[in-house]
């Protein structure tokens, strides 16, 4: 769930050009918010698109709350949304805040989203009954003293670019909700025990980074609360996730550790997240999960043990994308879940991963899999995971990863792809490339590469290197015919 508590945001201080006393009453306005709201488009699809607004405070005081409403045309409307509670009267759309992003302090902002059906897009914007161009107090508040004339004041928002520091699972949770674009939040050493989510997104040019050593350690004791029916972050509900990037892309993630929480890392509709560094281990479930078409993505250098231990079927290390089954939920790009073009990079998995140390899904296209190292140590064989990585996905590049098994555990192959049917169609499962990969099966698995199917991937076939190498295999290195 959402942080409990809010950073404090620096305000400049007032200047006072004259003092001069003078007799006679005068009104002065007190600080008020003045809110705007600013559409963009994310993302565009036949037949729709993926949108959102950004609220932000331009006065000098906090907005406690925030409406916005807007009309869409005749043939047009809203399918899906997130971040916000909504309501529809015909063609005329309204979103309030949820109960974790109605403060907005001076100087900061608040996101939320949806997904069109249709080609439309909203007229007549309005935030909190005023032009969502903004340019107007949400609130003011007259009052009379016997003073000097009204001193001139300036507002300065929240620093962007800083450095904050938290020693705490209250200031970490404040430092999240009140993130800004290039600002850098730095993990003192300790135990961080609480739900930590964000939604606030960096840009290219201004990142945001989470960064602490391995001993600053983010636990959550959850889930608890009424879930709602697709995962957001909701007011009276905890995840049960270590770390929650909700709508917020552009973050670096580095060097600490998530462990004993429902699930590790969980990146949603959050492209050109960087995970680098991190420890995640003993989780319920799986480990990293980059879903919602949090594409652009990259894991590297991090080290993952110990997953499933509550459900060891979706105890994977690494899962890129979302099942067909739940595009219902997470297929936020056209009806699917693309996370495209994911890497990761020269990681530590295993061992004790219940499930597959990667599970590539269906709808994915051109990630890289590279340099790591898989320890099959502990696979359980539930749900069908019986190997390092479980390939859906479209056209990816599977190269000088190291995998090793030995006991306990169930073990079919090292690598394994298969042709799942969605709608849309997709060559789920094909053109993806294997080279320069080192396999030990341990006198247990077949093939280090196991291809499910030829013949459903005739026009855009997987192709296995000779590069790739096995020891130890029951069959051997594949079961098509090897590429010079």
């Amino acid at each position: 769930m959402s942080p409990r508590s809010r950073r404090a945001v620096l305000l400049g201080a007032a200047t006072v050009s004259a003092a001069l006393a003078l007799t006679g009453a005068v009104t002065a306005q007190a600080a008020a918010a003045n809110l705007s709201a600013t559409f963009a488009q994310t993302s565009v699809w036949t037949g729709g698109y993926g949108a959102g607004y950004t609220i932000a405070n331009h006065g000098d005081a906090p907005a406690t709350g925030w409406t916005v409403e807007f009309d869409l045309p005749a043939g047009t409307s809203v399918s899906s949304s997130w971040s916000s509670v909504k309501t529809q009267a015909g063609q005329h759309y309204k979103f309030t805040n949820a109960g974790f992003n109605g403060t907005i302090k001076p100087g900061a902002t608040a996101n939320f989203g949806f997904n069109v059906a249709g080609s439309g897009l909203p007229a007549g914007c309005t935030v909190n009954g005023l032009p969502c161009a903004g340019g107007g107090p949400v609130t003011t508040t007259p009052t009379t003293t016997t003073a000097t004339p009204p001193p001139t004041t300036t507002t300065t928002p929240p620093p962007a670019g800083d450095t904050v520091t938290v020693s705490t699972a209250a200031q970490l949770q404040a430092a999240l909700a009140n993130a800004a674009p290039g600002q850098a939040i730095k993990l003192a050493a300790g135990t961080y025990r609480g739900s930590f989510v964000t939604t606030k997104a960096g840009t290219a040019a201004k990142p945001i980074t989470l960064s602490g050593p391995a001993n600053a350690v983010l636990i959550n004791d959850g889930p608890s609360g009424d879930a709602p029916d697709c995962p957001s972050p909701t007011a009276g509900w905890d995840s049960g996730y270590g770390l929650w990037l909700s709508g917020a892309p552009y973050w670096n993630l580095t060097g600490f550790t998530v462990q004993e929480s429902k699930k590790g890392i969980v990146v949603d509709n959050s492209p050109h997240t960087t995970i680098d560094g991190v420890n995640v281990n003993h989780v319920d479930e799986e480990a990293v999960h980059f879903r919602r078409s949090s594409a652009d993505s990259v894991l590297k250098n991090s080290t993952i043990t110990s997953t499933g231990l509550v459900q060891p079927g979706y105890g994977e290390g690494v899962y890129l994308g979302s099942a067909n089954s739940n595009w219902a939920c997470h297929g936020n790009s056209g009806g699917v879940d693309r996370g495209d073009r994911i890497q990761v990079l020269d990681n530590h998995i295993g061992p004790f991963i219940a499930a597959e140390p990667i599970d590539v899904k269906e709808g994915t296209f051109n990630g890289v899999i590279r340099g790591n190292t898989f320890d099959g140590r502990g696979i359980s064989g539930e749900n069908s995971a019986d190997s390092w990585i479980d390939v859906k996905g479209i056209g990816y590049t599977i190269e000088n990863n190291t995998g090793t098994f030995s006991s306990p555990g169930t073990f079919a192959n090292g690598y394994e792809n298969h042709n799942t049917s969605t709608s849309p169609s997709f060559d789920n499962g094909c053109g993806n490339v294997w080279r320069g990969n080192k396999s030990d099966l341990g006198g247990v698995g077949a093939y280090a590469i196991k291809i499910s199917s030829v013949s459903k991937c005739a026009a855009n076939p997987n192709v296995v290197y000779a590069s790739n190498t096995v020891t130890n295999a029951t069959s051997g290195l594949t079961n098509i015919p090897v590429t010079p």
